[in-house]
């Protein structure tokens, strides 16, 4: 097959606006062919989260190996997990398979219902995950969640970045609205919105994530295949004015 193939390990969301389902539509749109591995299935709308059932680490694991063994996997979208702990036991398996797939981690801490997936408790376990991963793609809320000592957003993707390239996404940003920074180990990028005006949806993050997994796995390097992912995104939460958006938009 001429498409590179990836693979989104993240939640089932029904309603598709989020998760697996969003994922592969996206990669759908970038010409990459996508493999799915379930995280958690949920009973959710684009207004509402009703409840969670997390899949069995195991369970995972073996999915994980399956499809690692059977195709080459180029690139990897990381979304909600209910622990620090599960999350590394995952990345390090991805890398023991198959060192040279690309890893990224939208850090999914808490849906936009405010229902918590995730609480980082364990600054050394993190700092281990970020060091095998390529990408985290936090909003200015999450990061803060990121780290125990209580800097500002910019302060904490400085210092994250010395582990893993760090996108904090402008969507929260209470100065720059939709402004992005990609933190790099010694320096940043300000990927600038080319619009301001657009119609918020549910699962954005997601989307945003997984067309820079997509564009990756194209080979591209991180700055282009964030910069191209943005204007993807754009596009996206134009698209229409509900929650819910069209991903054919290219």
């Amino acid at each position: 097959m001429s498409r590179p193939f990836v693979v989104s390990i993240a939640g089932f969301d029904p309603s598709a606006g989020a998760g697996v389902l969003a994922d592969v539509k996206t990669f759908e749109q970038h010409q990459v062919y996508g493999f799915a591995i379930s995280t958690a299935n949920t009973i959710q709308t684009e207004n509402e989260f009703v409840a969670i059932q997390w899949t069995d680490l195991d369970f995972v694991l073996q999915s994980v190996q399956t499809i690692f063994n059977t195709y080459d996997i180029k690139a990897v979208k990381i979304g909600i997990v209910p622990s620090l702990a599960f999350l590394k036991i995952v990345v390090f398996l991805i890398k023991k398979i198959s060192p040279e797939t690309k890893i990224v981690w939208d850090t999914v801490l808490k849906s936009t219902t405010e229902f918590d997936f995730l609480t980082i408790k364990n600054q050394t376990t993190l700092i281990e995950i970020l060091k095998e991963i390529d990408l985290i793609t936090p909003n200015y809320n999450e990061i803060l969640q990121l780290s125990s000592k209580g800097f500002n957003a910019e302060t904490t993707a400085i210092l994250l970045s010395k582990h893993c390239p760090v996108l904090l996404k402008g969507g929260h940003n209470p100065d720059e609205i939709g402004s992005d920074y990609l933190y790099l180990e010694n320096e940043y990028f300000n990927l600038e919105p080319n619009s301001t005006t657009i119609f918020d949806k549910h699962g954005s993050g997601c989307v945003l994530s997984s067309a820079i997994t997509a564009h990756l796995a194209l080979g591209q390097e991180l700055k282009t295949a964030c910069a191209n992912a943005k204007k993807y995104i754009e596009a996206y939460l134009q698209s229409n004015p509900t929650k819910l958006g069209y991903h054919y938009v290219q």
